[in-house]
């Protein structure tokens, strides 16, 4: 293989591993965004939740909505700095996407199509965001 072969794989590789955490961080955005706004419901005392009396990990409404508003505005700001490609945004990444789901987990009784989405978003986070292996620093 040429230099030139290789340096053009290495550039594919490069632009693809770009790709992959630009689209963790709209996703991680994104979750966060909805977080947001579902702690903002939950703290204005929507009558959309409903749970059933038989909750193991029941906590008032207004609990939940300041777990959920605080888990959104931190992934907001890692998703900020994993679209800028800081170091510690890859790792803050996957640790605010776990609690997120754990936390969603908690909340489905609450809203489950939602907690549902959430989920799903929060493990595609985490696969890309884990799946990307940058050969330099930077991007």
């Amino acid at each position: 293989m040429s230099d030139i072969d290789k340096q053009a794989e290495a550039g594919a590789k490069e632009g693809f591993a770009f790709g992959i955490s630009i689209v963790a961080a709209a996703l991680l955005f994104v979750a966060g965004l909805v977080a947001v706004f579902e702690g903002i419901a939950a703290l204005a005392n929507d009558d959309i939740f409903v749970v059933g009396k038989d909750y193991i990990y029941q906590f008032n409404l207004t609990t939940w909505g300041w777990i959920h508003l605080i888990l959104g505005i931190i992934a907001i700001l890692v998703a900020g700095g994993l679209a800028v490609g800081a170091d510690w945004a890859r790792i803050s990444a996957i640790i605010i996407a776990s609690l997120s789901i754990i936390a969603q987990f908690l909340w489905m009784p609450w809203y489950p199509l939602w907690a549902i989405l959430i989920i799903v978003l929060d493990l595609i986070v985490i696969w890309a965001v884990a799946t990307w292996k940058p050969s330099r620093g930077d991007f």
